[in-house]
């Protein structure tokens, strides 16, 4: 279908001062260092004025394989012990922080009366990979094993996450089942990129320029967060590249058509479910990437993504106490 509206005045918007946020509505990346890009970040977006209520929000850490993992712990009224959604933020395993999805985990976490456990992983080029995926995963064992400490039920745990975060998600998923890690209820992946720019798909070439996210911003998340290029062979980076996807947690993906990632996201789905993986897909017609968590407050469809996700969170929970 047509470019919704709504999406339409963002990347409308966005071009504004396009000497700073580029002519596709982000930070021109290929002229730009890591922290020139999460400032310009920073001058497209801003948190919402105004924000869903829940039961509590503090700024906490726990431990992780470098030092403290910074997160932000949103708990719904009651007493629990609740379970509990870890969330990762998008951004290209680059830029992003803890406020990019501070609107989307309220409304979560008061719908689905789930505790949400958002995490500040480290970023890439200063931390390359395997460091995000690594303090993702030690957040979700040290929650599986201590979540009783913050009214959490370790044994009811999904994960989830948009663009890299989506990512991180599936990777969390995939090295949970590898390691014997904690169970997972659910993955919640959001426009994830699990698969290389140049792998091919359409929709790279469709929306390549002008949708908000282009392929040139991917290509050059791309040359921040690997090591080399031996590391995008490797399902920890990439989860396409696994050879079995058997035996992981039910997912739900949800997408967004007018996006370059939008074709990687079903295709996992495909192979999730042809693996004997369930997988739910759902295609936002007119929408772009950043609909769920980074752009919901200006765009309708949003609260219908955020309905989706609590529907899937309560029916996952639903008789697995810890």
């Amino acid at each position: 279908m047509p470019l919704h509206p709504e999406a339409q005045k963002i990347i409308e918007r966005t071009r504004i001062g396009a000497d700073t946020v580029g002519s596709d509505g982000e930070p021109a990346p290929l002229a730009m260092d890591a922290q020139a890009m999460r400032d310009g970040f920073a001058l497209a977006w801003s948190m919402p004025d105004r924000l869903p209520g829940v039961g509590s929000v503090r700024d906490t850490t726990i431990p992780g394989p470098a030092g403290d993992i910074p997160v932000r712990l949103y708990t719904p009224e009651g007493p629990g012990p609740f379970p509990v959604l870890v969330w990762f933020h998008g951004g290209g395993w680059t830029i992003g922080c803890l406020d990019e999805n501070e609107y989307a985990c309220r409304v979560v976490c008061a719908g689905a009366e789930t505790a949400v456990v958002s995490v500040d992983y480290r970023l890439a080029p200063e931390n390359p990979y395997p460091a995000a995926a690594d303090d993702c995963y030690a957040v979700v064992g040290w929650l599986h094993e201590h979540g009783d400490t913050w009214a959490v039920d370790g044994g009811r745990i999904a994960v989830g996450g948009e663009s890299a975060g989506g990512n991180l998600a599936a990777v969390v998923a995939l090295k949970s089942r590898d390691l014997g890690g904690p169970p997972i209820a659910l993955q919640v992946l959001v426009s994830p990129v699990v698969a290389h720019p140049d792998d091919g798909r359409p929709s790279y070439r469709d929306f390549a320029d002008g949708y908000f996210l282009s392929k040139a911003s991917m290509d050059w998340f791309f040359t921040q967060y690997p090591r080399d290029a031996a590391d995008l062979a490797d399902p920890y980076l990439l989860p396409s590249r696994a050879d079995d996807l058997s035996g992981l947690a039910p997912a739900l993906v949800l997408g967004a058509e007018y996006d370059v990632l939008r074709d990687e996201g079903e295709d996992y789905a495909k192979a999730l479910n042809a693996a004997g993986t369930p997988a739910r897909t759902v295609r936002f017609d007119g929408l772009i990437h950043g609909f769920f968590g980074l752009l919901a407050t200006d765009l309708t469809d949003a609260a219908r993504a955020h309905e989706l996700v609590v529907e899937a969170l309560r029916d996952a929970f639903a008789g697995r106490a810890g």
